[in-house]
């Protein structure tokens, strides 16, 4: 991409001549707010609270409209629950009305910085996910062997406590390189600071449609040192989850330290202690719930095991069985599928998901 060039200072690593020149009117018009009220509400028409939202639809649009306008809105408070998936997490639900502000934000935001972002993040972006990321993964894994004559070392990282852990006044500068409209970036600080984790000014919400894309342009800096300045150029990063090939071991343990550096000084992020290794491929690398081999990957033991529990639990249901069929056909589950044949009946599933 062009108009871009690397270096290590907070924030100033990057310079981009596109800036973002949607003006905040056009943002907030009542069309805007129309599309993203379709948007969010089309798979959740059955909720108690869409259902009243939409019971004064055009009045509760215009009053968020005139609030937006004129400037006085100001974000609501937030219904925190908890979930396993698969591992304890705490998501933090807003209003419906603060919602479709959210998807308002992401739909005037996200084209503009999807191009920004490499191509190796893979993340909540449109015609990305994590399919694409473990087909991606297995290419890397057959250049960097050269089909398989040389040893492949894997660099794994895994980013501590990642949305707890976002500075928001780090994002909001970040914000600014792009984005020069005062009254849009009064609106993104009115969304960012909605919210905090374990003090004022730190952390982003699970669960905000906004914190997707938020946490995507804070880990672009990142991206892009990794891309331009360190030169690794066999990068994978899905959210905070991120791969390094190499065929030199040393030159891996090299890179985590300059890496490690820039996340502590420029984004205020620490690695997990217990989630960085460096192991060959031919070990298996555990990525993206696969444990990923050179010639083939399997499903992760916690992965299959929870699957395996969804299934009990909702005894075979249909939706449940093509989903569990449509993961296993990533990698190696022709013994796990026979598994689910015996135990379940598959076979009014369509033959395309089988």
């Amino acid at each position: 991409m062009s108009g871009r060039t690397a270096g290590g200072g907070i924030l100033g690593s990057m310079r981009h001549r596109k800036k973002f020149e949607v003006d905040y009117q056009e943002i907030i018009s009542l069309d805007n707010l129309l599309l993203a009220w379709k948007y969010f509400q089309r798979d959740k028409k059955n909720k108690k609270d869409v259902q009243e939202f939409e019971f004064h639809l055009m009045d509760n649009l215009l009053l968020l409209y005139n609030d937006l306008k004129t400037k006085t809105y100001t974000h609501g408070p937030y219904y925190a629950f908890k979930i396993n998936d698969p591992k304890p997490r705490d998501i933090h639900k807003a209003t419906v009305r603060d919602r479709i502000v959210h998807h308002l934000i992401y739909q005037s935001l996200s084209p503009f910085y999807f191009p920004l972002f490499i191509a190796d993040s893979y993340s909540c972006q449109d015609n990305k996910g994590t399919h694409k990321a473990l087909k991606r993964f297995q290419a890397f894994g057959n250049k960097v062997s050269k089909n398989h004559t040389k040893q492949v070392w894997i660099l794994k990282c895994d980013i501590r406590k990642f949305f707890a852990s976002i500075d928001q006044g780090i994002l909001l500068r970040i914000l600014e390189k792009h984005i020069s409209d005062r009254d849009t970036l009064w609106l993104l600080r009115r969304v960012i600071e909605s919210f905090h984790s374990t003090r004022e000014g730190v952390g982003l919400p699970l669960g905000n449609l906004t914190s997707q894309l938020l946490v995507n342009i804070y880990m672009n800096e990142f991206d892009q040192f990794m891309k331009h300045t360190l030169k690794a150029k066999y990068y994978i990063r899905y959210a905070d989850d991120f791969v390094v090939f190499s065929q030199d071991k040393e030159a891996l343990k090299s890179i985590l330290i300059l890496m490690d550096a820039y996340l502590k000084l420029n984004l205020r992020l620490e690695l997990h202690p217990d989630k960085v290794f460096i192991k060959t491929l031919a070990s298996g690398v555990d990525f993206l719930g696969w444990v990923h081999f050179p010639k083939h990957r399997v499903l992760r033991t916690v992965t299959k095991k929870r699957m395996l529990r969804r299934l009990t639990e909702t005894d075979g249901k249909k939706e449940v069985l093509a989903s569990c069929v449509g993961l296993l056909s990533h990698g190696n589950g022709y013994r796990l599928k026979s598994k689910m044949i015996q135990q379940w009946d598959i076979k009014n599933l369509d033959r395309e998901t089988l």
